[in-house]
């Protein structure tokens, strides 16, 4: 089953569950969820964030639009299918 597929299903099922079944999930999954939130508690992370954007800013950063960063994962995900 596809990731979107089970995308899907879990959502579905989490919709209609009841106050038991989603603390029991939510709790299964507590860790991750909680983990994946607090990046920007992460003082080197933003740190690091606030030096790129700065040099970006003095024109000596590279950035990069959604589209020309989208179009760059359609390349390494078409070249890692063709392997």
């Amino acid at each position: 089953m596809s990731s979107a597929a089970l995308r899907e299903k879990l959502q579905g099922y989490i919709r209609v569950a009841d106050e038991k079944k989603l603390k029991a999930i939510y709790h299964l999954l507590e860790s991750e969820i909680e983990e994946k939130g607090e990046w920007w508690q992460d003082k080197n992370f933003v740190k690091e964030l606030d030096k790129r954007y700065e040099q970006w800013e003095k024109g000596k950063g590279s950035a990069y639009t959604i589209d020309e960063t989208k179009a760059y994962i359609g390349r390494l995900k078409k070249d890692k299918a063709e392997k």
